[in-house]
């Protein structure tokens, strides 16, 4: 595994900078080994909902994790608000950065990742391929 840190600035969308970050990478799947910083809005989509919910505030990041491809990301994340209440959910794009979000990244070169539609679930599912790394 390659291990690659990373640090976005103020108004950064978090999901976004993710996605855009993996799709300029040679390697074909990825994810995220840690993650700290805080949000000034956060776009969730929460367990069993179809559309996102918006937060907005002073948040900070407790956990992020997920799986990072090419063609898209499945990303969790559990967010703290100034009162320490803690909601977590999908991560949607136009959750923004506060003041950093420092996030430490893995690259795993002998895997592809890639998502297909699952006719069990409707959703994009993660598929998993071994590469042979000669």
């Amino acid at each position: 595994m390659k291990v690659v840190p990373l640090r976005l600035r103020p108004g950064d969308d978090l999901r976004s900078a993710l996605e855009a970050w993996m799709a300029d990478q040679s390697e074909q799947a990825g994810c995220v080994i840690s993650a700290v910083g805080s949000l000034s809005v956060a776009q969730l989509r929460l367990a069993g909902a179809a559309k996102t919910t918006t937060i907005r505030g002073d948040l900070e990041i407790l956990s992020l994790g997920g799986t990072l491809s090419a063609d898209g990301a499945h990303l969790h994340i559990a967010l703290a608000d100034a009162n320490g209440a803690v909601i977590g959910g999908h991560l949607a794009s136009g959750s923004l950065v506060r003041t950093t979000a420092e996030l430490v990244l893995g690259l795993l070169p002998e895997w592809q990742f890639s998502r297909e539609l699952d006719p069990a679930t409707g959703c994009a599912e993660l598929r998993i391929h071994h590469c042979d790394p000669g």
